[in-house]
């Protein structure tokens, strides 16, 4: 939301108090120490105010900025992990899409499916860059154009446990090659991943199907294309 947004819905909650006779446009001024007539343009919308103003009609009116915005727009961009106080930990299923975002928006949590605490601790982490933001685990459904890629290591309809904090290119266990899930070209791929110079090659488990690349832009390296490791399979009942 731009600052002009947040400056209207401001006057807005204000006005609403003028009209239900809890403020006055002279009270707001000797609260803020500001002028009559600098709070009256401010209202009339003839002025607007500079952070630092905004910042003080907020403390005297006991606002703040989440105050004045949507609560439908804080709803789609907040992430909802409910806490579990057992010995199981929730874990968001979510688009392909929104899995490649540091934080998973409500809009787009289709299921809160639960897995052991115990488990969920055991896995190794093994970041490259800065994954510090990143929500660690979600899960995402195989696409099934995915699936006859990955056949038959990885079954039509899987539910894929992603640990986002694992986006480096070394194999989990010595002689095992991990799957990954990567962007490429705003589509997720879920396949082995080596890097190749320039380019960073995805590998299908089928080898009836071809291998894949990507070049790394300029200023990104391979790990970025990485969403994570997938670490757990759950197939469909």
């Amino acid at each position: 939301m731009k600052f002009k947004a947040l400056q209207d819905n401001l006057r807005k909650v204000l006005w609403e108090r003028i009209a239900r006779g809890e403020l006055t446009g002279l009270r707001l001024a000797q609260q803020t120490g500001f002028k009559q007539a600098h709070i009256s343009n401010f209202l009339n919308r003839k002025r607007g105010l500079s952070l630092e103003g905004m910042d003080k009609v907020l403390s005297v009116q006991h606002l703040s900025v989440l105050d004045l915005l949507d609560p439908n727009d804080i709803s789609k961009r907040a992430t909802i992990v409910p806490p579990s106080g057992d010995e199981f930990e929730n874990v968001l299923l979510t688009d392909p899409q929104a899995a490649t975002q540091p934080l998973i928006p409500a809009m787009n949590v289709k299921e809160i499916l639960k897995f052991r605490k115990a488990f969920l601790r055991k896995l190794r982490p093994e970041t490259a860059g800065d994954r510090s933001s990143w929500l660690r685990f979600v899960l995402i459904r195989l696409d099934p154009q995915e699936a006859p890629g990955m056949s038959p290591r990885l079954p039509p309809g899987a539910t894929l446990l992603i640990d986002r904090h694992y986006n480096a290119l070394t194999p989990y266990r010595k002689g095992d090659c991990n799957m990954y899930a990567v962007l490429k070209n705003d589509t997720v791929r879920v396949a082995y991943a080596e890097v190749a110079g320039n380019q960073l090659i995805l590998r299908p488990h089928n080898p009836a199907y071809p291998i894949e690349s990507i070049s790394v832009e300029n200023g990104k390296t391979p790990h970025d294309y990485v969403i994570g490791r997938i670490c757990h399979v759950g197939q469909e009942p």
